[in-house]
């Protein structure tokens, strides 16, 4: 960095770790950066640029497509400091919680394009999204949350995650695939997890809710994945597949995840927190250990 604070483009991109061409497609596709020029015609970016930068890849490695991890980075640096010094998850999921309870959509989007400007999406889904549909699912038992609530508040999580998960079977690494049984129409647990795998470098192939075992066999077929991954909220969903089940296990790595999560039969079980699981699936995919 110059005297006055400014950076030629090789600097930035030396510490920012982008090459000189990426840096000049976001700055013409995206408006990423905002250099100013010498008296020489050379462009020169300041410390705000490379900040944008480093949001940008970060949200990049979390899965997130080009436009949208620089929309993100954009706000980033739009926003007043003391306003994102301020937000906090807890805080955030709180204001969420409360948009949701109202059925204020364009506000809980707004709450949610707040956490994602300003944390990765493991945070959005590990301190946020998560305890949220926890506390929601306790208040529904206890009968402080109506049928409508939930409804409306999945409706509105799942399409937004869906969102966030575009483009999450690009590229190079392990491939997984994630389906609901037969019978299971619950995937916001699912989703979530697969957003944590594709932030670990997964490719996602995702079957959706109520998919038929044999579905699952024949993309598996198709993709060969590292990783076959099913729900279930409830073990009768579970019971009528086992055999089948067994029979995809002896061919791939094969977990059951959700509350009805049982290992055994050749397969292993998810029933922790979806982040957290993420973790430990991909140290043991990476390791080589035996199931």
């Amino acid at each position: 960095m110059s005297d006055d604070g400014v950076l030629r483009i090789g600097e930035l991109s030396k510490r920012s770790g982008v090459s000189p061409e990426l840096l000049r497609a976001w700055e013409r596709r995206y408006g990423l950066l905002l250099p100013t020029r010498s008296a020489g015609g050379l462009r020169l970016y300041s410390q705000a640029d490379l900040d944008r930068v480093r949001v940008m890849c970060e949200h990049l490695d979390a899965g997130l497509a080009a436009a949208q991890a620089a929309a993100l980075a954009k706000r980033v640096a739009s926003a007043e400091p003391a306003a994102v010094a301020t937000l906090s998850p807890s805080a955030m999921r709180e204001e969420l919680a409360v948009a949701l309870d109202h059925f204020d959509e364009p506000r809980a989007q707004a709450i949610l394009d707040r956490v994602l400007a300003a944390f990765t999406v493991e945070t959005l889904l590990g301190e946020v999204i998560l305890p949220y549909l926890h506390d929601l699912g306790a208040r529904w038992e206890r009968g402080e949350a109506t049928i409508a609530h939930e409804h409306f508040a999945s409706s509105v999580v799942r399409g937004r995650l869906l969102g966030i998960a575009r483009g999450w079977g690009l590229g190079m690494g392990p491939v997984a695939v994630l389906a609901c049984l037969p019978g299971e129409q619950h995937d916001l647990g699912l989703i979530a997890f697969g957003l944590a795998l594709r932030s670990r470098g997964w490719r996602i192939v995702y079957l959706g809710a109520d998919t038929p075992v044999e579905t699952v066999e024949e993309a598996s077929g198709d993709v060969q994945p590292s990783l076959v991954v099913l729900a279930a909220v409830a073990g009768a969903r579970v019971e009528p597949h086992l055999e089948p089940l067994r029979q995809l296990a002896r061919r791939y790595l094969v977990t059951l995840a959700g509350p009805a999560a049982v290992g055994g039969n050749g397969m292993l079980a998810l029933s922790g927190d979806p982040i957290a699981e993420a973790a430990r699936i991909t140290a043991l995919v990476e390791s080589g250990a035996p199931r």
